[in-house]
């Protein structure tokens, strides 16, 4: 029993690990928040590892900013000489930006290369709040999440009739060898998240207050994470029985 135990927690970690290393790193908020699984030895390299636990933490950055932003609604801030007064989502919006294309910039440092992914976040959080600042109207920025997710979930949905393989397969293939059923329920499942994030995310803008969904945007999308890994190791890990994950 035990080593039944240990075998089942393995492939789990395993499917966890394979998660993380092959994702898209699509954003379920906003900005692709994901857990840091449990590693075996045999899947990264100590190198590797740091460098994706690095951009780990850079994906974090922007939203917390972001969030503790807002925080200092109406408050002074004195830096070198310059002040500003903090002007609620608008000064949190204008964070947003700065810190998305310092994560940018940060990523591209670490690995030499940007992801269509993360160029596609950057160009969404200039525009949407470069728009917001610009006319003055919250709207834009909290739609932002909506049209994101709604997109992602259109391309997934997608490539369940367009092509051969699925957006997931495509993404994966190179990394887990999956019967075809199993490819279709990954997608399937990346396309609901997606379409349910982008709709709880609209639905509290709209229904709540600016300070509700500001907290709501932050711990969703961390709940939303955590829940999308999960499932996807759930359907992954007994198809790793038999397969071993290449090294680096």
């Amino acid at each position: 029993l035990q080593r039944v135990s240990h075998s089942s927690i393995d492939h789990f970690n395993r499917g966890q690990g394979t998660i993380r290393r092959c994702r898209m790193g699509m954003e379920v908020n906003q900005h692709n928040l994901y857990t840091h699984p449990i590693l075996g030895k045999n899947v990264y390299s100590t190198s590797q590892s740091t460098t994706e636990s690095m951009k780990q933490l850079a994906e974090f950055a922007p939203i917390v900013l972001f969030f503790i932003a807002y925080q200092f609604n109406g408050q002074v801030i004195e830096l070198w000489g310059w002040t500003h007064t903090m002007d609620g989502i608008f000064s949190a919006t204008a964070v947003l930006m700065i810190a998305t294309a310092a994560q940018g910039l940060f990523t591209y440092l670490i690995t030499r290369k940007l992801e269509r992914r993360m160029l596609w976040l950057m160009a969404a959080v200039l525009v949407f709040g470069g728009a917001t600042l610009f006319f003055r109207n919250q709207m834009f920025i909290q739609w932002k999440p909506t049209i994101f997710n709604w997109v992602l979930a259109a391309a997934f949905a997608g490539s369940q009739f367009i092509g051969d393989r699925t957006l997931m397969e495509r993404t994966l293939g190179s990394q887990l060898h999956l019967p075809k059923p199993t490819w279709t329920r990954l997608n399937l499942l990346w396309t609901c998240n997606f379409f349910v994030v982008g709709g709880l995310n609209i639905y509290v803008a709209y229904s709540y207050s600016e300070e509700t969904w500001v907290s709501y945007k932050l711990y969703s999308a961390i709940a939303f994470t955590l829940g999308l890994t999960i499932l996807t190791a759930v359907l992954i890990s007994p198809h790793l029985k038999d397969q071993q994950l290449p090294q680096e």
